[in-house]
């Protein structure tokens, strides 16, 4: 089978051979699969559930997030962006569905606001859509550069081992590791051509993942335990419970998180050259909500763009979003076949890190090319952006920094990717736009 390369009319929607798609499609689920079980392992440890009902959370978001990023990348009418965009359980809401459930209202208070509060965000997705047209370069320039910026720390920690608390935590051996397979990656873009380059990631994976098992930092031993084949489960933890103050506080999460889909959707149009208006934002949020919202049914959490996903599109220059639905539909066989979950969950943090730098830092890269070609001449662009970046690097290095402020500051502004795309549109409007009169210059004196 040939790659149908002349035939389309967009980078977006060119196909692929059968095995060179799921390849690739496997690489974009290796590459967010700490990401995406990290928030229900979280929020399921502060539940205080054993490891059988966390173990069904992790299934169950690999499952909805399959279903998500199949919706977002194929699309229906109204519904999905038709993009390569991976979606999965976003790290926003991490803290205030903690907050709800240790503060005795449990599960079914966090799956009930989160179906209120998506339905909410699904009502208000014509208004995101509507103000895409005050998102020019210089604005999504400063929030694709943050995006790849504010996901550095999480390479960082991945490489150091992921678990601050383990004995081992930034011991030389998980740091050489993730260099190991930050070199693979790199050699195999100055040596290779053409199809090699495009699965660098994925082979420097294994490589990392075979010398870890050599030297005994990866262990598959447990793979074959518990259960081959695990049906979703409808409502497992009880009914959804409606609270008010819950429903509210996760609406503040519901804007940040159609804020930071809207920042990936500008992000991967940008990176694949392609065409991104208000009509397909509105249909990539649309999907964001409904999903979001469907989501507690099978026991799982909001859904939003995964950045690192960008980030390989971006590295490999594989743009069709045939090759993110084939990731999705790997994750929806992850969800119902717990087995080879267990067996990706052995590949070692550190390697995941090694790789995390070259795809975050992609995304980076993105943007800076962006703001490249934005005029710095005879406007106030340099302000804007050298304001915005400053404002998404504060919860970067500064996560404490607005800890004394109220809840809802916090939730805004905790993010340095919401953080920098509301500083931008707020000053391109104010020093860009003829909403304010124009300065006028004096004349000189002769």
């Amino acid at each position: 089978m040939k790659e149908n390369n002349s035939a389309c009319a967009r980078p977006e929607d060119q196909r692929y051979p059968v095995v060179k798609t799921l390849t690739w499609g496997l690489q974009h689920v290796l590459t967010m699969y700490g990401g995406i079980i990290a928030p229900p392992l979280i929020i399921g440890s502060a539940a205080g559930l054993g490891a059988t009902d966390i173990g069904l959370l992790v299934t169950a978001a690999l499952f909805i997030s399959g279903l998500s990023t199949l919706l977002q990348s194929i699309g229906v009418p109204f519904f999905g962006s038709r993009l390569p965009l991976v979606q999965g359980v976003s790290f926003a809401g991490v803290a205030t569905m903690v907050a709800i459930v240790t503060g005795g209202g449990g599960l079914p208070v966090v799956f009930g606001a989160v179906i209120a509060s998506s339905i909410l965000g699904l009502l208000i997705t014509p208004f995101f859509a509507q103000i895409i047209r005050f998102f020019p370069p210089v604005v999504t320039g400063c929030v694709i550069a943050v995006i790849g910026l504010s996901l550095m720390p999480v390479a960082a920690r991945w490489a150091m081992g992921g678990n601050m608390k383990a004995a081992d935590w930034g011991a030389p051996s998980n740091i050489g590791l993730a260099a190991l397979t930050l070199g693979v990656i790199l050699l195999l873009n100055r040596i290779g051509r053409g199809s090699i380059t495009r699965i660098a990631v994925l082979a420097a994976m294994m490589v990392g993942t075979l010398v870890a098992v050599a030297t005994g930092k990866a262990d598959f031993s447990g793979v074959l335990e518990g259960n081959w084949v695990a049906m979703p489960t409808m409502f497992a933890f009880g009914t959804p419970v409606f609270d008010g103050a819950a429903i509210l506080s996760m609406f503040l999460i519901v804007l940040v998180l159609l804020t930071e889909t809207t920042a990936g959707l500008m992000a991967v149009g940008e990176i694949v050259g392609t065409d991104v208006n208000g009509r397909r934002i509105a249909n990539g949020l649309r999907a964001d909500m409904l999903t979001s919202a469907i989501a507690p049914v099978f026991n799982s959490f909001p859904q939003s763009a995964f950045a690192q996903n960008i980030g390989l599109v971006a590295i490999t220059g594989i743009k069709s979003r045939f090759v993110v639905s084939a990731g999705g539909a790997i994750l929806v066989v992850l969800g119902l076949l717990p087995v080879l979950g267990r067996v990706i969950a052995c590949i070692p943090m550190p390697v995941l890190g090694g790789a995390g730098v070259v795809l975050f830092g992609s995304v980076a890269a993105s943007g800076i090319r962006t703001l490249a070609k934005v005029d710095y001449k005879e406007n106030m662009n340099l302000v804007v952006v050298a304001t915005a970046l400053a404002f998404g690097m504060i919860p970067i290095v500064m996560p404490t920094f607005y800890d004394q402020f109220p809840g809802w500051v916090r939730t805004l502004l905790h993010s340095g990717i919401s953080a920098t795309c509301l500083v931008a549109f707020v000053l391109n409007i104010l020093f860009n736009t003829r909403l304010l009169p124009s300065r006028r210059r004096l004349p000189e004196a002769s």
